[in-house]
């Protein structure tokens, strides 16, 4: 489990963040470190940034130094031997990020969900170090890291061996085989599913093409029809894709595990950005407290720690029924102004997990920072209706031009109305 990350020189601002055992969700404006602070816990678990194992990924690139001075990684995390920290300092001729000689510390089970579609999985059976004439090699992969078209069409090794055969390879030969990985992908889907009238049901394969010989798994959606997965909507395939991953890396573990004659991994940790990407919001609101309890129940007797990054209030509302202060953490990006002539700078905050009840409440919450949940010309005139109502005096033709402009913007239940009416009829401007 990742406990703490601190970066210093690196990133949009100098941070220390400590972070729950369970959940931790990551929230602030776009362009202020939340994906680069989730590469940052990939690299500080794994050693490895995702585009330097996979140049095809146009995201995950190595950190570099924010200014002149040393640059700082220093974080910690519970390894499978012992807890792990340290501080790693860029060494700018080298062009890297120093590291502890010897054989690295083991953190378990580690899965990267990244915005544009693709994944990174750093397996302790599959990618860690072995003994070989004494001294400690690394000759196995250092990571599995897929681009979004590798997810679904597979991830070839350097010497043109397969290291994963694909979402559709792999789904149309379990769904072939019926054993326990295909059971497990429909209780994984069945589990991320928005809801019992909306279940992502495997169909019967299929094929789309005179020219592709692959059988082509298929969802079957509500109105009945078997749709290839390759033609089914974003958040479709976006939960698609997070449903294979999980299976397919515990799979692929156990496999692993068995031939090494060695246990199985107690430690999970699941790093997502942007977990609301491409989703409706009935999708949305389950997402969170979805992906914690299937992948518990998947690797069963395992820790599952989460990451993840989120611009949804939705998502943010879906939490507090199982939000736990003693194992779960909320951070926020904000951006501050400056008291003096300098440019503002980028905060990060633990902030306290504070129920709101609702998504339009959390709109206006530290977390997304809105005057309001309406539309910008609706809070607008809401405004100058406001400071209206508390003058002693108030212009009747300006009150009957703002009137107007309500009428044009707001429903006729909304509960401004009461106010408005009450205080223009008793003036006379109604």
């Amino acid at each position: 489990m990742l406990k703490h990350l601190k970066l210093t020189n690196i990133g949009p601002a100098d941070t220390e963040l400590e972070f729950g055992k369970r959940l931790n969700l990551i929230t602030g404006d776009n362009g202020l470190g939340k994906s680069f602070l989730m590469d940052v816990a990939w690299w500080s678990m794994t050693r490895k940034w995702p585009a330097e194992i996979n140049p095809e990924l146009t995201s995950g690139k190595k950190a570099l130094p924010r200014g002149n001075g040393d640059a700082k990684i220093g974080f910690s995390f519970t390894a499978k031997s012992k807890p792990v920290e340290y501080v790693s300092t860029y060494a700018r001729r080298d062009e890297a990020w120093t590291g502890q000689p010897g054989r690295p510390a083991n953190p378990g089970l580690v899965v990267y969900a990244m915005a544009d579609g693709g994944f990174a999985v750093w397996d302790p059976a599959r990618n860690y170090w072995r003994t070989q004439e004494g001294m400690d090699v690394q000759d196995r992969p250092s990571a599995y890291v897929f681009s979004p078209t590798e997810v679904w069409n597979g991830l070839a090794g350097a010497e043109g061996n397969w290291l994963c055969n694909g979402l559709i390879r792999d789904w149309a030969s379990w769904q072939k085989e019926n054993g326990t990985a295909y059971r497990s992908l429909c209780t994984v889907l069945d589990a991320l599913s928005p809801d019992a009238a909306e279940k992502l049901v495997p169909g019967e394969l299929t094929r789309i093409s005179l020219d592709d010989v692959r059988d082509i798994p298929t969802v079957r959606m509500l109105y009945g029809k078997d749709v290839a997965v390759v033609h089914a909507s974003s958040g479709m395939r976006r939960v698609i894709a997070l449903a294979y991953f999980l299976v397919w890396c515990w799979e692929e573990h156990q496999k692993a595990a068995k031939l090494l004659s060695e246990q199985t991994t107690t430690q999970v940790v699941f790093l997502i950005d942007e977990v609301e990407c491409h989703l409706h919001p009935k999708w949305q609101r389950q997402i969170i407290p979805a992906l914690l309890n299937v992948t518990k129940s998947l690797i069963a007797g395992a820790e599952v720690q989460l990451l993840a990054v989120t611009h949804s209030p939705l998502v943010m509302a879906s939490v507090e029924p199982i939000f736990n202060d003693t194992l779960d953490a909320w951070f926020d990006l904000d951006l501050v102004a400056a008291h003096d002539e300098q440019s503002p700078t980028v905060e990060f905050k633990k902030r306290p997990f504070i129920r709101h009840g609702d998504a339009s409440r959390w709109l206006m919450s530290e977390a997304f920072d809105l005057g309001s949940a309406r539309s910008l010309e609706s809070e607008m005139v809401l405004k100058e209706a406001a400071e209206i109502l508390s003058e002693q005096v108030i212009d009747h033709g300006k009150a009957k031009a703002l009137d107007s402009q309500l009428r044009g913007l707001l429903g006729d239940t909304d509960p401004f109305w009461i106010r408005w009416r009450y205080v223009g009829e008793k003036q006379g401007w109604l």
